[in-house]
Parts: structure tokens; sequence; C-alpha cells
């Protein structure tokens, strides 16, 4: 069954993924209001609510204030231990927070709720960034979502602001692995989560990325 949200929470936007998902977002014709947090401010949108600082604090506020519900929610948060600085600070995105983000939607009347995770996330990893992720998955199904659509991307590829050097190496290979390993385009995935927000069901699903690329395909 699908059916179109027109009212959504987008954390992430300034993200890779979550630049294209926003601006799909607000392009949707019924789309009515797109709430975005973010610490660094969007440019202006007739839909777009952009409450701008501590992306925590922003998530709590949230569903104390009078907003009609919403529908859907998207968390394209997401961050590597390099970037973080340290394990405790890449939890904090990679977990702490698109928990807060599910939280903040569900107060809100949110039935569906559509998050990147990553290839390979497993609770019993021994890879900490897996690891994580894996927690993560875990965690999202005991908030108990009508609709939980959880998406394992592998590399992302795309213009990034801050190159990281393993990614640039590694990407003209990553084009080129067969499967479900292959790297996948931001744009593509943004896509292949919004054509997965409008399929309406019941319970948990995992997305691989190999699924993801062909939903994503234009």
């Amino acid at each position: 069954m699908h059916h179109t949200p027109t009212r959504v929470l987008l954390a992430g936007a300034t993200g890779l993924t979550g630049e294209h998902l926003l601006d799909r977002l607000l392009a949707v014709p019924a789309m009515q209001q797109v709430i975005a947090p973010t610490r660094r401010p969007l440019a202006k949108h007739s839909k777009l609510l952009n409450p701008v600082g501590d992306l925590a604090a922003q998530l709590a506020a949230l569903p104390t204030q009078d907003h009609p519900p919403l529908e859907a929610a998207f968390c394209c948060l997401g961050t590597t231990i390099k970037q973080a600085g340290s394990q405790e600070a890449f939890r904090v995105v990679d977990y702490d927070l698109p928990l807060a983000v599910g939280a903040a939607a569900k107060a809100m009347g949110a039935r569906h709720y559509i998050v990147i995770s990553a290839l390979g996330a497993s609770a019993r990893s021994r890879v900490f960034y897996n690891r994580v992720k894996g927690e993560l998955e875990d965690a999202l199904q005991a908030q108990g979502w009508e609709q939980l659509t959880i998406v394992r991307p592998s590399l992302l590829l795309g213009e990034r602001r801050e190159q990281r050097l393993g990614e640039q190496l590694a990407a003209p290979l990553m084009r080129l692995v067969p499967g479900k390993w292959r790297g996948i385009e931001a744009s593509v995935l943004a896509r292949a989560m919004w054509r997965l927000a409008l399929e309406e069901g019941q319970g948990v699903r995992f997305i691989e990325s190999d699924q993801l690329r062909h939903l994503g395909k234009d």
C-alpha cells in the first residue's frame, strides 16, 4: 500500500545523504512540512522548519511544542571515529542521537522511522563501528515502531565537503565491487529512502545495499 507522508522529521540534513533527501522531500508537491533540526542553518524554504543549535536539545524540545502530528521520520546521521575524535563522541552521533530522533518522532505521532545503519551492522561484531550500528538496530526495534525501516548501505559515494582520504582511495574500487559491497551514491540512497517511506507496512524491514541501489534508480 502506498501513502505519501506530508509531515516529516529529518535528522542529518547537512550530511551527504541528508542534503539529497531534504531536496527530495521539499520537492514533493503533497509535502506540507519538513522539520529538520541542524547545528548550522539551512537555506530557507516555505515548507521547512529548521530549529538550529545543539541537536539533542532541539530534539528534546520538539515534542513539547505545538506541532501537527508527524507521519514519518528519517535519520541520516552518521560520522566516523576520526571525524568524531573518539569512540565516545562517535557513539553519541551514531547511537544516542538516532534513538533521540526516534523518541521525538514517536512522541509527535510518527508511525514510520527510516534509519541509515551500515552494511555489516551487528551487536556481536568485533568491529566497533559495526557493533555500535548493530546495537542501534536492536535499540530501535525496542522502541516499538509500527513500521521501522533500517537501511544498510555500503560505502557512500558522492561529493563531501571534507574529503576522507581512505574513502577517496576506496571509492573508485567500490564502484567495481560486486553485489551489496559495491559503493552506493548518496543521491541513490536518498531516493531509495523516500521510496521506502511511501510503502505503508507493518513491522521491521532491513534493506541491504544492493536492494537500495535497485530502489534508488532514476
